[in-house]
């Protein structure tokens, strides 16, 4: 194949930033409140990714991500790679800019370090000036926290990155420029003796993607539109990295927001003017300002990089769970509990997942208040909704006696829907599906209860267009629908998700498990 077709990463992807290290490009982007957190995704040639890991295993504070915190915690990260080093940068909007960092993309990571404490403190990006040892970082604001917003602060930083040597200075200000709002962002490059901010402005619906420069690193900045919706269907074109091959190619990935699907990551074609040949984040010979796509507007089908063939790939979705365990596709809705430092203390039920000698997932029936209500219980192992039509199955058992014990599959977002089995006070195991509206305090039944024999089914959603879902079971005597056609729905920032979950009313004692065996995605 000679082209590809955007999006190159179809599923909620948000946020992202790419880097170039030899011939090996990575990836990493938001994760909000999952755990873990801040994916990292490989690819040799920009359109084919595979997810290799995640560079944070616990959210901090951990206590204040004990429970599901679904829009907030890690935000538009950046990746840069600087003294023989991978380096992650982000922004928690109620706590302030962190750093992660490491030798090798599979780590081992650092525990998260505060590099600045506060409030608002939203998607900041260092860069490492190679010419003069200088070290800078820029950073934009969340209004909701810091109640200013539409610029973009920048500090001198410490080359070690553990902190910065200032209180700071705007920028941009794009409450002086016309027609610019809601500057967000910042990636923070230095080409042809520039320094350049290729920035979002305009809101992530409707926005659009800029280009500012200066001589110095404070300023003043020249601001231009590289990068908007024009007359294609590509709403938002927003927030995106520059990378460059080996060869010279220049090439920038970008999100666009689609509805419950999430932010779903682009990959445009990008030249400067004089075909100039320095690399990305360094100085060199060259000029005049990037263009990105064809001519400022998005591209749906182009030319492949000029790089060597690649096998086509995708993040996995698959997974068998060889010997208990689940692959990195999945993540938790919050911390999993810290099981005790000495063996011969931990309890075997303590944990949210059982490893064992086989395949298949064995969840525990978690006791929660909650119960009610899939959106309060971190122990939901999620994966991202694919942004194609689809059809989603698992094969699910209950293990558990307890009365009201539930595990299931669901469509996870601010609205929710879920089919599985629950364990029913007369001690037989019935097929239910429920849901739940954004205003609604607890589950209702979307389908007729009915026994399920053994305690066993195999559950099936079929996705179509507009995320809109269609429930299936089979307990033995056939597939059949369930309930109404349910459409997906996103948090505020966060596409709908994907949902395994063993839970159980409040009480004494382990309330027993629910093994999962051959979840499958198949695109249609």
């Amino acid at each position: 194949m000679t082209t590809y077709t955007n999006p190159v990463l179809n599923a909620d992807w948000s946020d992202s930033d790419v880097l170039r290290v030899g011939d090996d490009f990575y990836l990493t982007a938001s994760s909000f409140g999952r755990v873990p957190g801040l994916p990292l995704l490989h690819s040799r040639d920009l359109v084919n990714w595979t997810l290799v890991g995640h560079a944070l295993q616990r959210l901090e504070p951990a206590d204040e991500f004990a429970v599901p915190r679904h829009d907030r915690g890690v935000r538009a990260p950046s990746l840069r790679h600087h003294d023989d080093r991978f380096w992650i940068f982000w922004g928690d909007p109620d706590q302030g800019i962190f750093q992660v960092n490491a030798p090798e993309i599979r780590g081992p990571w650092t525990r998260p370090h505060l590099v600045k404490e506060g409030k608002g403190l939203i998607d900041p990006c260092p860069l490492w000036d190679d010419e003069t040892g200088e070290a800078y970082l820029v950073h934009a604001w969340a209004k909701s926290r810091a109640g200013v917003k539409n610029r973009l602060t920048g500090h001198r930083m410490r080359p070690d990155g553990t902190g910065l040597l200032d209180a700071g200075e705007v920028i941009v200000d794009g409450d002086r420029i016309p027609g610019w709002f809601t500057i967000e962002g910042p990636k923070l490059y230095k080409h042809d003796g520039w320094f350049w901010i290729l920035a979002s402005a305009g809101g992530v619906e409707t926005g659009w993607q800029g280009a500012f420069r200066s001589r110095g690193f404070f300023g003043p900045y020249e601001e231009r539109v590289v990068l908007e919706q024009k007359d294609t269907d590509v709403n938002g074109p927003h927030q995106g990295g520059w990378v460059r091959t080996r060869a010279g190619e220049d090439w920038f990935l970008h999100f666009q927001r689609r509805g419950a699907y999430g932010r779903v990551v682009h990959l445009q074609p990008m030249r400067w003017p004089d075909g100039g040949t320095s690399r990305a984040g360094e100085a060199g010979s060259g000029g005049g300002w990037p263009v990105i796509g064809d001519d400022g507007a998005p591209v749906a089908v182009h030319r492949r990089p000029a790089l060597p063939p690649q096998p086509a790939a995708a993040p996995a979705t698959d997974d068998d769970f060889p010997g208990g365990r689940f692959g990195h596709q999945w993540q938790w809705t919050a911390n999993p509990p810290p099981l005790p430092a000495s063996p011969e203390r931990r309890d075997p039920h303590a944990g949210w997942a059982a490893q064992h000698s086989g395949d298949g997932l064995r969840l525990t029936c978690v006791r929660s208040a909650d119960a009610h209500d899939l959106r309060k219980v971190p122990n939901v192992l999620t994966q991202r909704l694919p942004g194609v039509p689809s059809v989603v199955e698992v094969e699910l058992r209950l293990h558990s006696e307890e009365p009201g014990a539930r595990a299931g599959l669901a469509v996870l977002g601010d609205a929710y829907s879920w089919i599985g089995l629950q364990r029913g006070s007369d001690g037989t195991v019935r097929l239910v599906h429920r849901f739940a509206e954004t205003v609604a305090d607890s589950e209702r039944d979307a389908g007729h209860p009915r026994l399920a024999p053994g305690g066993r089914a195999r559950l099936r959603i079929e996705t179509g267009a507009g995320a809109r879902c269609r429930f299936h079971y089979d307990t033995g005597d056939g597939p059949r629908p369930s309930g109404q056609v349910f459409a997906a729905t996103p948090w505020r920032w966060v596409g709908a998700l994907l949902g395994l979950f063993a839970l159980a009313p409040v009480g004494p004692g382990h309330a027993g498990a629910a093994g999962f065996t051959r979840f499958r995605i198949t695109l249609r």
